[in-house]
């Protein structure tokens, strides 16, 4: 702290000027925190009257934040603590302003216990927000420092009526004071946990906002019935009629965990609550309401739920907000699981049908994202009648992004549909959809389709993929657009089963290779990663034959991204191929490259050998691999050399110990007194690792 001459005393609510104290006055005066005044700006208060400053008592402190002097009976309550921040300050300060003197000076002998807490309410008053969010985190630490009771008494009322801070700071508040319940005593004391937790619940942050509603529904399972009626209901009340929106939106998550252990008078109480919310004037806290529907009427009895829940969903449906509508979509799930089949056809599928014809795409693309669900949730015979219809136009719809959220859906459809039927309810109405879209003029809804469509052929049978299928995979493997060629790459597995990847073979190694060459390295990236798997379903005389020379080129391409995956896509094939394919056909290639001009090639090799030493065991590593790792310790560039160090640590329990005694240990103790830091920091590690000291 700066030696400053006087400092500060905050009086914004005194009319909104600041007052000046001098050093001995302010440190003598037994300071506190008070909520934000009437200007918006926070108070410190001063229990010993200063010339010049009318401060009022606070009314939203306790008593014991208001007693008499330190000496005068304030025991260990407020008075106490507050001495022990204020003996911090002085011991802070000791270098600066000098000894303390006056009446604060006689807090010097107080109760050191309280020294964690002042250490908390110091570092909240920072002005450095890591501070105040650390002290944030320590929460649990101070209480359990003071006790249950203190804790309750002390420290709870503290965090209520003097918290006001940043968003970073409110969320770690929010999610401290969800596990504290132990804290405070137990399921006994969990009311009082409530008061800070309903003022986080009302500002203006969502995710603060959000972090107080979980942590409140996870404090209210631990309330007893009477305890839930006492002291949640009514803060779920009070948020409910707030008069602002924050509050209103927090309400309508608390609702679903308090009503299952209500009396039948407050259930009548709680709905009428919700109720008001899903009519409330405020856009922002209907949205609230309809995402909270399907979660309140899973604990509404059943008659509840027909003669209030389902007006409630038919009127947020069709509310003028576009974002209100496409959450009842959601409760509507929820809703038809509760229902019998009649009363889904009369109540909920009118509904249904104008929200997947509503006017908002938005609205659509959340029909055609819930497609799956709702389908399970209204049964075969209304699916058959209703959603299939349904389905068919969110696959030709206006929108593109609606219709690449149908077209990821249209696998799981079928393989819901009822099996009797199924084969030819797919080729007459689903598969004339599916060519369309085909040929789509979006790259993502063909991309959608590409990630699914070769799932089909394991549903539609042998005969009918080769006939029907067969063609629209040769037509993506050749589209212009790569993400549509790898999502069919990386479905080959299923096609494999049914008709073998031979039928694909023609058309699928030059749309591998233009994958293989993409400029996107992404691109490359993603085919390197499904090679093991291909050459895994093509054998390994195809991939000898087609594929080898890729993976070799992926060694020196010029992302390092690539040849580290290369390197492992290279044990992945000697783990499928076996040691001999490897003996034969991967090291000679791999040892080569150890004379490459370029460094990074030859750095490659290390890797490669990194990997390949566990894969090919201890006779292939000693025999054809150590040689050649042993001869790069020369190479001119440090990074070579600091590397073969890493590599020999690396492929050193692979081999015998006259090995490492007679070849490895005279390479590494030439390269621990080598010129370069790193290469010696590298050499001393392995000869550690390798205990060849």
């Amino acid at each position: 702290m700066n030696p400053c001459p006087y400092f500060f005393l905050l009086g914004k609510g005194h009319g909104g000027s600041f007052r000046l104290l001098s050093p001995s006055v302010f440190w003598s005066s037994d300071l506190q925190l008070r909520k934000r005044g009437p200007g918006g700006g926070p108070h410190l208060l001063c229990r010993h009257s200063v010339p010049g400053l009318p401060l009022p008592p606070s009314p939203g402190l306790s008593p014991a934040y208001q007693g008499a002097g330190r000496g005068q009976g304030a025991g260990r309550g407020q008075g106490a603590l507050r001495a022990a921040v204020t003996r911090r300050r002085r011991k802070n300060m000791a270098g600066v302003a000098g000894p303390a003197t006056g009446s604060g000076a006689a807090g010097g002998d107080g109760d050191d216990s309280l020294y964690p807490i002042a250490v908390l309410i110091d570092e909240l008053r920072n002005e450095d927000v890591q501070l105040r969010l650390n002290s944030i985190k320590k929460l649990s630490t101070i209480a359990l420092a003071l006790g249950v009771e203190r804790t309750r008494t002390e420290l709870l009322p503290f965090l209520t009526d003097t918290i006001y801070d940043e968003d970073e700071v409110l969320l770690a508040l929010a999610e401290q004071l969800g596990n504290f319940t132990g804290l405070v005593g137990g399921p006994d004391f969990a009311h009082c946990l409530l008061p800070p937790l309903e003022s986080l619940a009302t500002v203006e942050e969502t995710v603060v906002r959000d972090k107080a509603v979980e942590s409140l529904r996870q404090i209210s399972q631990e309330h007893t019935p009477v305890a839930l009626e006492a002291h949640f209901v009514p803060l779920v009340k009070r948020l409910a009629s707030g008069d602002w929106f924050t509050s209103r939106t927090s309400a309508c998550g608390l609702f679903s965990v308090c009503y299952p252990r209500a009396s039948i008078a407050v259930k009548g109480e709680i709905r009428q609550y919700f109720r008001s919310l899903c009519s409330d004037d405020t856009p922002m806290v209907r949205r609230a309401a309809a995402s909270k529907l399907g979660e309140f009427a899973k604990v509404l009895e059943l008659d509840s739920v027909k003669s209030e829940i389902v007006p409630l969903f038919t009127n947020l449906a069709s509310d003028e907000q576009d974002s209100v509508r496409l959450l009842a979509v959601e409760a509507c799930v929820s809703i038809a699981q509760l229902l019998s089949q009649d009363d889904i056809e009369a109540l909920v599928m009118p509904t249904l049908r104008q929200a997947a014809e509503d006017k908002s795409w938005r609205v659509r693309y959340m029909v055609a994202d819930k497609f799956s669900e709702l389908q399970k949730a209204v049964g075969p015979k209304i699916t058959l009648n209703d959603l299939i219809p349904a389905f068919q136009n969110l696959l030709k719809d206006c929108e593109a992004e609606v219709r690449a959220a149908a077209a990821h859906k249209v696998k799981e459809l079928c393989e819901n549909l009822p099996m009797e039927g199924r084969e030819t309810m797919i080729m007459n109405q689903i598969l004339p959809y599916i060519k369309e879209l085909v040929s789509d003029t979006n790259q993502h809804v063909k991309s959608a389709l590409a990630s699914v469509i070769m799932g089909l052929s394991t549903i539609l049978g042998k005969e009918n993929t080769i006939e029907h299928l067969l063609p629209l995979f040769l037509a993506q493997l050749k589209d212009e657009c790569p993400e549509v060629r790898l999502n069919i790459i990386s479905n080959l597995d299923c096609v494999n089963e049914v008709i073998g990847i031979r039928q694909l073979s023609q058309s699928l190694l030059p749309a591998i290779v233009e994958l293989a060459e993409d400029a996107k390295w992404r691109v490359r990236l993603a085919i390197i990663e499904y090679m093991p798997l291909l050459a895994g379903q093509l054998g390994v005389e195809f991939f000898d034959e087609k594929l080898n020379s890729l993976c070799m080129a992926w060694l020196v391409d010029h992302v390092y991204a690539i040849r580290e995956a290369a390197t492992n896509n290279l044990m992945k094939l000697v783990q499928k191929f076996g040691t001999e394919w490897a003996q034969n056909t991967i090291v000679p290639k791999v040892l080569v490259m150890a004379n490459d001009p370029n460094y990074l090639h030859r750095m490659t090799t290390l890797f490669c050998i990194n990997a390949l030493s566990e894969a090919c065991g201890q006779e292939i590593t000693t025999k054809q691999m150590l040689p050649i790792v042993l001869k790069m310790a020369g190479d001119q560039v440090a990074n070579v050399r600091f590397n073969v160090a890493k590599s020999l640590q690396k492929i050193g329990p692979i081999l015998d110990t006259d090995a490492l005694q007679e070849e490895v240990k005279p390479v590494l103790q030439k390269l621990g007194q080598d010129e370069d830091m790193d290469v010696k920091y590298f050499a001393q590690e392995a000869i550690s690792v390798l205990a060849l000291a």
